[in-house]
């Protein structure tokens, strides 16, 4: 039986890892940071399968204490400050956790269970600037804000520790994957959770920076079974994970409205752009300069041909099926 030591688990990657693998017969080691309650978030439905052994990325004794109590055949570092948008607030916090964190892993590593294969979570933000889309494994990078710079880093160490160390040590370049479990701070539940509010009446209108921006959107439970084949391989290497598609965060939007049973129209430009109800009136969605990034990534689109051919890796949730699922769960929440 295999055992995966997963960082990051309660998060809404690390449950969908986790509920993977515990179906393939993993032995499942999850790392928590002590709170003043122990919250076990998106695996509090399978936590008794999990073994969760305390430690913080930040702390490289207690993740030499983890590796050494897990014993792992796989790692999986999952665990990020991942909202690029308060990476522009916590410079210092994003890169101590997203670049130095995955060193005092991948040392721990190397100290206790060197045949340990690890999966680092890379990001698209690692592209940022690039506007030669789609992006490929042989991109240049251009990241455009502190979250992607500390995660190249990251990437860069993975593939290092690879190189230098001879450690089993993958890279997933994942663009933009959401699900019902994603946190509230980013765009796509943001809306999915306000577009439920203002349908059950407990908000008025739903407030959004650029809705020009365009993503390469996914299912999270799609992207976690990437990983897992990374690992399976027999050798390391990086991979992009993307459906090829982009849409608007204006797209994504009057989906979830339409999903809910709105048909919404937009009028205006840029910062005066707003969103109407048709059949009330109501204006339902607004635009706040307030939401707008220093440094905006307009385009991200990926690539993932490689996946495709090397892992078999094929996305099963299409983008409709995603909006829909995410605003079915969001209004049976509330209700």
């Amino acid at each position: 039986m295999k055992r995966a030591f997963i960082t990051g688990i309660t998060g809404q990657d690390g449950s969908y890892l986790a509920e993977l693998l515990l179906s393939k017969g993993y032995t499942v080691y999850g790392l928590y940071r002590r709170k003043s309650s122990l919250d076990f978030g998106n695996v509090a439905h399978i936590a008794h399968r999990i073994t969760m052994i305390e430690g913080d990325l930040l702390d490289y004794p207690s993740l030499v204490a983890a590796i050494k109590e897990s014993r792992p055949d796989e790692v999986y570092n999952l665990a990020a400050q991942s909202f690029v948008g308060a990476s522009f607030r916590q410079p210092v916090a994003t890169a101590e956790i997203d670049a130095l964190g995955v060193v005092h892993l991948l040392e721990a590593i190397r100290s206790v269970k060197p045949d340990a294969r690890f999966y680092q979570a890379s990001t698209s933000e690692l592209f940022g600037g690039v506007y030669d889309t789609p992006c490929n494994e042989e991109t240049p990078f251009y990241p455009r804000s502190p979250y992607g710079v500390a995660k190249l880093y990251a990437h860069w160490i993975t593939k290092n520790y690879r190189e230098n160390y001879g450690v089993f040590a993958c890279a997933g370049i994942l663009f933009n994957h959401e699900s019902e479990r994603r946190g509230k701070e980013f765009v796509t539940r943001k809306i999915t959770s306000t577009v439920a509010a203002i349908k059950h009446g407990e908000a008025e209108c739903l407030e959004l920076g650029n809705l020009s921006s365009k993503r390469d959107w996914g299912h999270a439970a799609d992207y976690v079974r990437a990983m897992w084949l990374m690992l399976q391989q027999e050798r390391p290497a990086e991979f992009v994970i993307a459906t090829g598609e982009t849409r608007t965060v204006r797209e994504f939007a009057e989906l979830a409205f339409r999903k809910a049973g709105y048909d919404i129209r937009f009028e205006g430009e840029g910062e005066n752009e707003v969103g109407i109800d048709s059949k009330s009136g109501k204006i339902l969605l607004r635009v706040n300069p307030a939401f707008f990034r220093p440094a905006e990534v307009n385009v991200l689109l990926g690539d993932s041909s490689k996946a495709k051919n090397e892992l078999g890796w094929e996305r099963e949730v299409m983008f409709s099926e995603l909006v829909s699922r995410m605003v079915s769960s969001d209004i049976k929440k509330l209700g």
